[in-house]
């Protein structure tokens, strides 16, 4: 038997070769040798029998309910090359012993509770690929040298109490790695080394919800493969120009973009237009952008999610916008934007919620509103606007929420408002109906 698969909501094994289960009694039956445990001694236990199979190459648990110690009997199978033990309720410390897995290629041990620190051991798998080890309570500093692997392709170690900063030697550590979750760490500290761009085959690159510092370096736009980058809340900053986002132009692979939570203050360059066409979502909320933003962003044809709430923008919302066809979301609220909501809107015809409340937007609600029949939130509240409502948005049968408060609506409510029969929250208040 080389393989082993547990999955389910509860602990099951599956069959592969000549391997048994006896549904009172689990049983690993492997040729004549019978190793026997009860599961009601041991509920969501691994045996440490296990350790027996010592030709096992793959031993997979993942999604289960199993307690309990990462058993060592497992650390001391040579013959394994992929481990996954992710999404369980292990706990305690990952024992040192998972240095003898000298054979090991994907080591998955995500959400479990497994606390301590990294053991150095890991440097001793020098045949790894995959290491995923996010999601637990592990602490202490955070040493890039352990992941010294130059077939070291993916590193998730992401949502841990680890404290450290990235080394400016970091691409030379992991010459070779393709995806870099280190987002959600407790004390990730320090900048953005610009040696970043030597890491020439990173695709995704993950590093939000940390406190690191400094500017975004324009390096990053030497990323080629580069097609997620998510740098939101930090406290990153930029030069008044963005230039960062110019660099980033040359990822042509580029797909998400978020900086959202930064104090970036600076202006959107005209080059922002130049970002990849596979762009779908760009987030630079909250991040003190001002003037206005530039026409050429209407040349992100390929846009689900455009969001610059929070920010110091002003001037009109640029009639470009509505080149965005396959636009869903589009926030633009909280800043300071005047004059009409013009009819170029109505061109987004699969936008799912429209947030442009917190304004200074004036005139009148455009009546080709009801026509974009996907809408499911509307949030126009505290502007300056001054129509009826008009009849036309009581097509929009999947509406949840439509709020107009604030404002300064006139007239009647009209009848057709009865339609939105998925409405949970209409919120008219504030106005001169």
């Amino acid at each position: 038997m080389n393989y082993l698969k547990y999955d389910g909501k509860n602990v099951k094994r599956i069959l592969r070769d000549n391997y048994v289960l006896n549904h009172s009694n689990a049983v690993l039956q492997v040729g004549r040798e019978t190793l026997g445990h009860s599961l009601n001694n041991a509920p969501g236990m691994i045996p440490q029998e296990i350790g027996n199979l010592v030709n096992l190459a793959e031993l997979a648990m993942e999604i289960n309910q199993i307690t309990g110690f990462v058993p060592i009997s497992i650390l001391n199978i040579s013959s394994l090359q992929i481990l996954s033990l992710s999404m369980n309720n292990f706990s305690g410390f990952l024992p040192r012993e998972i240095g003898n897995l000298t054979t090991m290629q994907n080591l998955q041990l995500g959400d479990n509770k497994l606390i301590g620190e990294i053991p150095k051991e890991i440097s001793n798998l020098v045949e790894l690929e995959v290491l995923d080890l996010s999601g637990n309570s592990f602490s202490g500093s955070l040493d890039m040298e352990i992941f010294n692997k130059s077939g070291l392709r993916v590193i998730s170690i992401s949502n841990n109490n680890l404290s450290g900063s990235l080394p400016p030697n970091m691409c030379s550590i992991l010459p070779n790695i393709e995806k870099l979750y280190l987002n959600d760490l407790t004390n990730l500290v320090g900048t953005i080394p610009h040696s970043i761009s030597n890491c020439l085959e990173l695709t995704i690159l993950e590093l939000s919800n940390n406190q690191l510092t400094g500017l975004i370096p324009n390096s990053l736009g030497h990323l080629a493969h580069l097609q997620f980058l998510n740098l939101e809340r930090n406290n990153l900053t930029s030069d008044s120009t963005l230039s960062f986002l110019t660099s980033l132009t040359s990822c042509r692979n580029l797909t998400f973009l978020s900086v959202y939570l930064n104090p970036l203050n600076g202006m959107l360059p005209a080059y922002t237009g130049n970002l990849s066409t596979s762009l779908r979502t760009f987030v630079p909320d909250i991040c003190r952008i001002k003037v206005r933003i530039p026409n050429e962003v209407g040349n992100l044809s390929s846009l689900l999610d455009l969001s610059l709430s929070g920010n110091n923008l002003v001037g009109s919302i640029p009639t470009s916008i509505g080149n965005l066809r396959d636009l869903q979301r589009f926030n633009l609220s909280s800043n300071k934007f005047t004059g009409f909501i013009g009819d170029h809107i109505c061109k987004l015809q699969h936008l799912g919620d429209i947030y442009l409340d917190q304004n200074q937007l004036s005139g009148s609600l455009p009546n080709c509103l009801g026509n974009i029949t996907s809408l499911r939130e509307i949030h126009l509240g505290s502007n300056k606007l001054s129509s009826n409502i008009p009849p036309s948005l009581g097509n929009l049968q999947d509406l949840v929420v439509l709020d107009l408060s604030s404002n300064n609506m006139v007239g009647s409510l009209p009848p057709e408002i009865g339609n939105l029969k998925a409405a949970t929250l209409i919120d008219l208040s504030m106005n001169q109906f």
